[in-house]
């Protein structure tokens, strides 16, 4: 029987993140998505719709650990002028025990809003800061195994 090593499986504890040059080492998670945008087809004499991809939606989340006013620095200033700042994220995640190492840039990265102010008594700070993204490149990827 064939299959995998649960051992292969990819831990997020080995993932990074650079903001342009930046190596963010509070980061706790990342994730970006891509989504077909689609317009309803439908059809004489089918009862189930068909649907058509007009466009792409790109979008993405970065979480951390709150140690600092990196993004009220990033974004505070930009965002009260009027300012879209665009940034490059890359993501590294490289598990020595998995198969290999997967890196994706996403570039035209735009953050929409900073909170200025986000606590609570008694919990440790975090941050969770949304944005789209307008292109990406695969810098390495993992391949798929032949089971």
């Amino acid at each position: 029987m064939s299959g995998y090593k649960s051992s292969q499986v990819i831990s997020g504890t080995f993932g990074e993140c650079w903001i342009d040059s930046d190596y963010v080492a509070e980061v706790t998670a990342l994730k970006a998505t891509l989504s077909a945008k689609t317009e309803t087809i439908s059809q004489c004499r089918k009862l189930i719709d068909g649907t058509k991809v007009t466009g792409i939606e790109a979008k993405g989340e970065i979480k951390m650990n709150k140690i600092s006013s990196r993004f009220i620095n990033m974004l505070a200033d930009d965002l009260k002028n009027g300012i879209q700042t665009e940034f490059t994220i890359i993501s590294k995640l490289d598990d020595p025990a998995s198969m290999g190492c997967e890196r994706i840039k996403l570039m035209g990265c735009t953050f929409t809003e900073v909170d200025l102010v986000d606590w609570e008594l008694k919990k440790n700070g975090e941050e969770s800061h949304s944005f789209t993204f307008t292109d990406f490149e695969k810098l390495d990827v993992i391949p798929t195994p032949m089971f």
